[in-house]
């Protein structure tokens, strides 16, 4: 693999992480439409751990703030055994609860999901049908209630929405987005609150797999890429946050459910004539 095809992979992840047009389908649509192989099925899961680690990065340095008083916030929770011992220690056990779905079927149905649900026009189908319901979403959701409205039961309904968009093609964020509009949040509302959840989420897929992997070792003409593709991540990441929290503050997600729509159609059709 080239480091420009390790920068491109990079950008595509970073950005696709964030906006809500699915990274992981992007990036295997990528992959098939160009024929990008980068090698054995245990050195793309290798180059895809060190995406994620970019786009953790890339969070983490938009959110440093809120993480280090969500840490102080839940810690203070326990310790003091109230949730008002700190503005963030009701947030931070809201985040958490969001986590638990997705960090279990993360784990536990991660073979389903890469044996499964990976094929291309699966992926395009996805991208169409939670592409339009984003857009319903959007469209009837009353878009009013600020982050600190959000109760138990909508961060429940949140994390399993996470949960769902492990399969490619449904976009985590455009996903929680969607679950948080049709409970009435803000666009930015909702967004922020997507951001946050998905730190636990990314990060600990990371771990997990950097884990799982340790012990195949790293091949010696992949660290080059590794590297190029981190940092194309975390920088188009971090870009993302910045660009679309600004940006759903006055405009819809009609452009996002356009461009699923357009980009699945496309390749759906490609593969097809192929």
């Amino acid at each position: 693999m080239s480091i420009l095809h390790a920068i491109i992979l990079g950008l595509i992840q970073g950005l696709s992480e964030f906006l809500p047009i699915s990274s992981s389908g992007h990036l295997i649509l990528a992959r098939e439409v160009f024929g990008w192989k980068i090698g054995s099925a245990e050195i793309e899961k290798t180059f895809d751990v060190a995406l994620h680690l970019g786009t953790f990065i890339g969070i983490a340095a938009y959110f440093w703030k809120d993480i280090g008083r969500l840490i102080r916030g839940f810690f203070k929770a326990i310790v003091k055994r109230s949730l008002a011992a700190d503005p963030y220690s009701k947030l931070a056990l809201l985040v958490l609860i969001s986590t638990i779905p997705a960090g279990v079927l993360g784990i536990k149905g991660e073979a389903l999901i890469e044996q499964k649900l990976g094929a291309p026009l699966m992926i395009c189908g996805l991208l169409i049908g939670f592409g339009i319901l984003m857009g319903l979403a959007d469209w009837m959701g009353k878009k009013a209630r600020e982050l600190n409205s959000v109760g138990w039961s909508e961060a429940i309904i949140i994390g399993l929405a996470q949960a769902i968009a492990l399969a490619p093609g449904t976009s985590r964020s455009g996903v929680t987005m969607t679950a948080g509009l049709f409970l009435g949040l803000k666009r930015e509302t909702a967004a922020r609150y997507s951001f946050l959840i998905s730190l636990p989420v990314i990060g600990g897929a990371a771990l997990y797999k950097g884990a799982k992997l340790m012990h195949t070792g790293l091949p010696a003409d992949l660290g080059g890429p590794m590297l190029a593709g981190t940092l194309a991540a975390a920088v188009s990441g971090l870009f993302a946050i910045y660009w679309l929290l600004r940006y759903l503050q006055s405009h819809s997600l009609l452009p996002f459910v356009i461009y699923r729509v357009v980009v699945a159609v496309g390749v759906g059709l490609l593969f097809l004539l192929r």
